[in-house]
Order: C-alpha cells, then structure tokens, then sequence
C-alpha cells in the first residue's frame, strides 16, 4: 500500500471519526452545561430569537463596521471562499463521490476554483495578519489560533500544488495535511464553525424571552 492511499483511506477514515467523535462530543457538552432557569415571566419567544440572534450576526452593525472593516472584508472573503472550495472543487466532489456519499453535484468551473482560492487566501492572510498586528486581537491571541490558521493555510496550499495532480507526492502531502487538520479541528477553537450558531443563539434566545431585540 503506498503512501498517498494510506493517507486516502485508513489515516482519513480514522481522522473523520476522529473529527466526528470530537464534534459531537464538543457540541453536546456546550448543550449540557445549560443555564439557571429564568424565573421572570417571557415577554417574548426565546425559540423565535435563537434563529434572530444567527441571521441578525451575519451583517455587521453599522456602528462597529467603520472600525472593523478589514476584519469583515476578510472574514467574509476567507469564510465563503472556503466554503466554495471545500464543496465544489471538482477533487473534493470527485472524493466525496468515491469514498464517501456515492454521488456527486455540478463542480466549479477551473476559472471559478481559482477566482474562490484567491479569496480564501487573500481572507486568511488578512485574519492572521491583523493577529499580531492589532493590540487588543493580539492580547486575546494564543498558540491554538495560529496553528489553526497556518494549519488550514497548509491544508489550502498543497490543495492548490495538487491540483494538476501531475505528481501523487503532492496529492498525498495534501492529504496528510487534511487528516492532520480533521484531527486537529475538534479539540481547537476552529470548532466555532461548528458552535458560532449556538452561543448566537443563546444570546438571540435570552434577549427574544425578555421581549428585547439584538
């Protein structure tokens, strides 16, 4: 068995339960540490603000948007260029496809991949960069947010090195490097991809019970 289908098959699989596993286990538990009961009587629908608090945080305030725009240009740009990749890059549906699902969807076209990466990239680089750049997001800072943006930088870079796939060397690399970040993902704060909506939610369900809006 050579190396890029070890990477591709046993190491992903077991990653993928790991990254599984991990992500249940991480949500279940924000679930179950709960919240004192509110004893005061609901002047509002707290199920109601729970989907207001999530659709009311994907747009800046205007009072915050002149300060932080870099943050959001980047943010934006970073988030939906991976989201693009990640779901139909014609590898990643051809992958799903084989080893996962058992069908496939409409692809990007070459053009569209590489419009998608230059913005991903381009997000990200902008995030990390603002950092250590910035006073205060350098202060809230650790180790844990730089490893997990040089890791998806990693995860992106040979992605794109392998593309061509003229040489299974760099479609492995990018492989180990996946498996690497799936195992990774749970147990950092790259885990907010999966948790942004419930603790948006949460603060959306306490101000929708008390009748106040975000």
């Amino acid at each position: 068995m050579s190396f890029l289908q070890i990477v591709e098959g046993p190491l992903f699989y077991i990653a993928a339960a790991i990254f599984l596993i991990g992500a249940i286990w991480r949500v279940i538990g924000i679930i179950k540490i709960g919240h004192k009961r509110d004893l005061a009587p609901p002047k509002g629908s707290g199920k109601v603000g729970f989907v207001a608090g999530n659709l009311r945080h994907f747009l800046p305030r205007k009072i915050f948007a002149k300060r932080t725009w870099v943050h959001i240009i980047a943010g934006y740009s970073f988030h939906f260029g991976l989201f693009a990749l990640l779901l139909f890059a014609a590898p990643h549906i051809d992958f799903a496809r084989d080893r996962i699902l058992g069908f496939d969807w409409p692809a990007l076209p070459r053009w569209g991949f590489i419009i998608a990466a230059q913005f991903a990239f381009a997000g990200l680089i902008m995030l990390w960069v603002r950092r250590f750049s910035d006073p205060v997001m350098r202060l809230i800072s650790d180790w844990d947010d730089h490893i997990g943006s040089w890791l998806t930088f990693l995860v992106m870079l040979t992605g794109c090195l392998a593309l061509q796939e003229s040489h299974n060397a760099l479609k492995a690399i990018h492989m180990l490097f996946v498996d690497v970040w799936l195992i990774y993902f749970p147990f950092s704060r790259l885990m907010h991809a999966g948790t942004f909506f419930l603790s948006r939610g949460y603060t959306g369900a306490t101000y929708g019970r008390k009748g106040m809006t975000l």
